[in-house]
């Protein structure tokens, strides 16, 4: 008996689908990780300048977390002297909610916001100090705002729930 050529009509078509739903199911698995990741790290490098400012502070060596906030002698801070910032970081500091506790002193939260990043450092158990870092000259400031301006509500929501998987890693 002899074969039309309709007699293989479809025969390797349960291999080529098995192979495009593979295919579009890795990309996408590997587009969500790929933006978790992101969205976990993206703050990382100004994580670290906080944390290595807390160290510092924790570890008494006060003149180089001035330093680190971006104050020296050749560039001094304008309105922020090392005798104020003594007053705000040292052990005998004079802020109502008392000095810094090396015990307790850690970085709680990070959000990106425009142009820098606002962080919440636990001083203590009752003082919580809002930092912002300048992405382009990384120093360290107080922070202007008590949250990320012109963020619309998606943002702050995916912040508030997502945000929360960072903790641990800060």
């Amino acid at each position: 008996m002899r074969r039309s050529y309709l007699d293989q009509y479809g025969e390797g078509e349960e291999q080529r689908n098995r192979i495009i739903i593979r295919s579009i199911l890795a990309v996408v698995v590997t587009t969500i990780t790929a933006s978790f990741l992101w969205y976990i790290f993206h703050n990382h490098h100004q994580e670290s300048l906080v944390r290595d400012f807390a160290g510092s502070v924790r570890s008494g060596d006060l003149k180089t977390a001035y330093r680190q906030w971006g104050c020296t002698d050749q560039k001094p801070c304008s309105g922020y002297e090392y005798n104020k910032f003594l007053t705000d970081w040292g052990p005998a500091s004079t802020v109502s909610t008392g000095p810094p506790d090396s015990g307790f002193m850690n970085l709680t939260d990070s959000e990106s916001c425009n142009n820098g990043v606002l962080l919440t450092l636990a001083v203590n158990g009752k003082r919580v100090e809002k930092l912002w870092v300048d992405k382009s000259v990384d120093e360290i400031n107080f922070s202007p705002y008590p949250i990320c301006p012109h963020k619309n509500p998606w943002a702050i929501m995916l912040h508030r729930t997502i945000g929360k998987l960072r903790k641990p890693l800060l």
